[in-house]
């Protein structure tokens, strides 16, 4: 068969067509080189993302480093309001999806070409040849090194060693040792490279250099700090209105960020602390306990801290309220079995169980409401019930947090300890009351709890010789400590 000139050229027409839309469609992950867009061209882009709407320096800031020149890119989730007068050459990069275009341009890193990026704050000053020397640091840094820290302004930046604590939901922060630097306290201008930033799973979440500096020290990433900086504009001072906005805003994101890490508290370098888990307003950290194995264990965690601290006050007021009432209580299962390792609450437990004689339940008002049916919030806010699952009670931390103390009510017959309910768990056994006369004293949760006379006895008889030296996950069929 004989092909005509414009026959080919039809052809060829339609196989352009065909592989340009092939590129569109599998994107720069899985497409051929031919397809990809230039990667790794020598240079800095500066990406400006941390700057608020209202009375920034955002025009500034851009003209002055575009001036160098650099790529300039505006990172935010959508266009600044009121607008900004961009330089020339300047783009907006605009994070937030839109139904009507297409996913790819929502994808920063579509947007920058260059090996390195430095992520600059609002209202920061250029210096020629300062982007460089920070990339040169970065390039002759050895192989655990790939952040690279300058001051913005004339304070220093001060290192901190950020240790990462993720079983325990938490991020501690302390003096950096020298040559060991984790974060800085001060504002700075971060630079990295492009493909690190973009490995990231939240490379632009904000704020910019918490969720670097904890999405790096997850990874073992060192950062260096060079002395050289970079001047801060001269800016009017904010307004009171504008710092209140500012700052209920950076709340705001910070505890997003936090939720994002997976990070509940953070130990400051100062020692003090910032929670950002359940409290008395919110429901707990975590749903439904499944065959007494709750999902933070599947997924390698222990009890949030916000959590274990709740328990902790609820145990406590839970206690103090039995004992001012002359309710005699002891030390039940789990909770007991951490008294006697750690003096606390296990790390993975969900809930504390303190055993009561039934004959003492009248004696507090807020048990004898809960017996009758009627749960009721006593005057701390702590909501006591008759449990829905047999005749217990559980004293909840409040009417959204549901985290609780069980109440299980034994009475004694033939010398031995027993109850009406029995949910099935193997530590939920009878046990002779001599283990109650006398209870002792126990130290537990930050207080001084009730407990039998004999912990060991009475845990060996619930949960079999050497409970105490050997600890376990409450369901070890479902997921083994050590699994993690």
């Amino acid at each position: 068969m004989r092909v005509t000139p414009c026959q080919a050229a039809l052809a060829g027409a339609i196989g352009l067509n065909l592989l340009l839309f092939y590129c569109a469609w599998r994107g720069p992950g899985g497409s051929p080189p031919s397809c990809r867009p230039p990667r790794g061209v020598p240079g800095v882009t500066v990406l400006l993302r941390d700057f608020e709407d209202f009375e920034n320096d955002l025009a500034g800031t851009a003209r002055s480093f575009a001036s160098l020149p650099v790529p300039v890119l505006v990172a935010a989730e959508t266009a600044p309001y009121p607008p900004v007068p961009l330089p020339a050459g300047v783009g907006l990069l605009l994070l937030r999806p839109v139904a009507d275009r297409p996913p790819p341009l929502a994808r920063p890193e579509l947007h920058v070409r260059t090996r390195h990026v430095a992520l600059v704050p609002d209202g920061t000053r250029a210096i020629p040849g300062l982007l460089e020397r920070m990339r040169d640091a970065l390039e002759e840094g050895d192989g655990d090194t790939r952040l690279v820290a300058a001051p913005v302004g004339s304070v220093p930046l001060r290192c901190l060693e950020l240790r990462l604590e993720p079983r325990a939901w938490t991020a501690r922060y302390g003096p950096g040792a020298p040559g060991v630097c984790r974060a800085v306290e001060g504002a700075a201008v971060l630079l990295l490279r492009t493909r690190d930033l973009f490995a990231l799973p939240f490379p632009l979440a904000r704020p910019v250099p918490t969720a670097l500096f904890v999405q790096a020290a997850f990874r073992g990433w060192g950062l260096r700090v060079l002395p050289a900086a970079f001047p801060v504009a001269r800016r009017p001072p904010i307004s009171p209105h504008g710092r209140w906005k500012a700052e209920n805003l950076a709340e705001t994101r910070r505890r997003r960020l936090m939720r994002d890490l997976g990070i509940k508290r953070e130990v400051l370098a100062d020692g003090r602390e910032r929670w950002y888990g359940c409290g008395k307003e919110t429901a707990r950290c975590f749903g439904t306990v499944h065959a007494r194995t709750p999902q933070y264990l599947l997924a390698g965690r222990w009890t949030p801290p916000c959590c274990l601290r709740a328990l902790r006050e609820t145990a406590r007021h839970v206690a103090g309220v039995l004992e001012a009432t002359g309710v005699r209580y002891w030390l039940e299962g789990g909770s007991l079995l951490g008294a006697a390792r750690l003096g606390d609450i296990i790390p993975w437990d969900y809930d504390v169980d303190l055993g009561i004689y039934r004959e003492d339940v009248a004696k507090c008002r807020w048990l004898a409401a809960a017996a009758a049916g009627e749960p009721v919030e006593d005057t701390e806010g702590f909501l006591w019930e008759k449990a829905a699952e047999g005749d217990f009670y559980r004293v909840h931390y409040s009417r959204s947090n549901r985290l609780h103390v069980d109440l299980w009510p034994f009475y004694p017959r033939g010398g031995v300890m027993t109850k009406d309910t029995w949910l099935g768990h193997p530590q939920d056994v009878e046990f002779p009351e001599s283990f109650l006369h006398p209870r002792v004293p126990m130290p537990f949760a930050g207080f001084t709890a009730m407990a039998p006379n004999n912990a060991r006895a009475f845990l060996e008889l619930k949960f079999g010789p050497g409970a105490i030296e050997n600890p376990e996950y409450p369901n070890p069929a479902v997921k083994r400590l050590g699994q993690d």
